[in-house]
């Protein structure tokens, strides 16, 4: 068995069978895809770095990038029946070093060590997945800002312990999921920002000695520049923690929503309809309409807070170092959690876009209720009558409309001795819900709505201007890459 073969200059045995499947796992074509393609960007990006430090001759580092580069074109077919005794990417770097040689291949791994790779493939996977999950969430919240102005004029009860309490609208009910979303897109943006340093360089767990350039890697790689703290880069995932922790505060802001538009969809309720493409029927049961995609959005959020759970109590009393139980378990279940909120959203999208708001049922809730109350109690106020007097007066008239038969208020008898010149009028739901213009209520909607618009733009110039940083510095090392390759072609024909 060579050194090669072996993985270490010490070591002559590897795992058995077994084990190595419950450590590194049996991965398939597209696993070996996924891990292979971060690893070969960061190579790519390292062998450019070295080259120019004068750390590796230019004809190696060209063979090594036309190497790398013809195995992912080919999407590392070529890896899919090889052993992997120490993981794929030994099983990788094995494989270059057959194929080009110990002194090409073997120089690939100059300056660096397989904790800072990974940790900066964890950092690169997070940055795309959090990318995409923002842009998601984005436009989630342009669809309910959208149908908060559609129908902000569309009156409904908004109830408080599971009882009719206040006027509203559908469009304001609307706005305030988007006024929550908007904190829980702000954590999550605030989360990609703190990936703006490249863990590579770090090494093991105290950087090296070699004159590596990290800031011109970190730069390759879309990073704004290199690691600040050897150890930290290696030591810390707490970015996933706070990635899985925002996902988290999306996934449930959006299972409430389903939550009440799950209730309100109901036969005893009547509020809301879907159409049919976004309901399901029963195997048994012919006349139901079960809006069963509610209950998908409610459930994925769990993902997330089951993985941020495993993820802190994988990290919790680990040495501040590097540490498979952080950087290989803590991190394993956030892939999958991140998706589930993202699958989260995507449906929450077309629901709510769906929905159709019953108006006419929901402004009889609203009457039948008795909604108007605390308001017709207020303009007592500003009559003169004091509040609690006030209180009084309209309850007693609620509980005299209950006890006649009344479905809804129509009328305020004030008693014996109020001033001649105060009068209470039951006024229109749609004059209610405009009427409650101060504290943010939903005569405000449309202020809120512009406001969330403006907030949204915001997010979204951000995120364009990441994406656009990311494009160039993948623009700046396929060019780089280019100009290493063609110039060893021209030495070649020279000769």
């Amino acid at each position: 068995m060579t050194a090669a073969e072996a993985g270490t200059g010490r070591l002559t045995r590897t795992l058995g069978a077994r084990t190595r499947r419950v450590v590194y796992g049996t991965p398939g074509p597209a696993e070996i895809r996924d891990e292979l393609h971060h690893t070969t960007t960061i190579d790519l990006a390292h062998v450019v770095m070295l080259t120019e430090c004068g750390l590796l001759p230019e004809d190696a580092a060209a063979a090594l990038l036309a190497g790398i580069t013809r195995l992912r074109a080919d999407e590392f077919a070529e890896l899919y029946e090889m052993d992997a005794p120490r993981g794929l990417y030994l099983m990788y770097e094995g494989h270059l070093v057959a194929e080009l040689g110990t002194e090409v291949g073997g120089k690939l791994h100059t300056g660096r060590s397989r904790n800072d790779i990974k940790a900066t493939i964890t950092a690169m996977r997070l940055r795309g997945e959090l990318i995409d999950l923002l842009g998601e969430t984005q436009r989630m919240q342009a669809v309910l800002l959208a149908r908060a102005r559609a129908h902000r004029g569309v009156p409904m009860p908004v109830y408080t312990h599971f009882q009719p309490a206040m006027p509203i609208s559908y469009g304001y009910y609307l706005a305030g999921i988007a006024s929550a979303l908007d904190r829980d897109i702000t954590a999550l943006r605030q989360t990609l920002e703190e990936l703006d340093r490249c863990p590579l360089g770090a090494g093991a767990v105290s950087g090296t000695d070699l004159p590596i350039d990290p800031a011109r890697t970190a730069a390759l790689l879309g990073f704004d520049g290199p690691p600040l703290h050897a150890m930290d880069a290696v030591a810390a995932r707490d970015t996933v923690l706070r990635a899985l922790g925002a996902a988290a505060g999306a996934g449930l802001t959006l299972s409430r929503l389903a939550t009440d538009l799950q209730l309100w969809s109901t036969q005893e309720f009547g509020f809301i309809e879907f159409p049919e493409r976004l309901v399901g029927g029963s195997s048994a049961m012919p006349q139901k309409r079960n809006a069963f995609l509610l209950e998908h959005v409610k459930a994925k959020a769990a993902h997330a807070v089951g993985a941020w759970t495993a993820c802190a109590s994988a990290t919790k009393s680990t040495p501040f170092t590097n540490s498979i139980e952080v950087g290989t378990e803590a991190v394993s279940g956030a892939w999958s959690a991140l998706a589930a909120v993202r699958d989260s959203v995507l449906l929450a999208q077309v629901l709510v876009s769906g929905a159709r708001p019953v108006s006419e049922r929901m402004a009889q809730r609203a009457r039948e209720g008795f909604v108007t109350a605390t308001v017709i109690a207020n303009r007592l106020v500003t009559q003169g009558v004091p509040f609690r007097t006030a209180h009084h007066v309209v309850g007693a008239a609620v509980r005299e409309a209950i006890e006649s038969g009344e479905s809804e208020l129509t009328k305020i008898t004030l008693p014996d001795g109020m001033p001649a010149d105060v009068s209470a009028e039951v006024p229109s739901l749609a004059d209610v819900v405009d009427a409650h213009d101060r504290g943010g209520g939903p005569g405000t909607c449309e202020d809120t709505v512009h406001t969330l618009r403006e907030r949204l733009a915001a997010h979204g110039e951000r995120l364009v201007a990441h994406r656009d940083r990311l494009r160039a510095a993948e623009l700046q090392l396929d060019t780089a890459v280019g100009d290493i390759v063609a110039r060893r072609a021209t030495r070649g024909e020279r000769r």
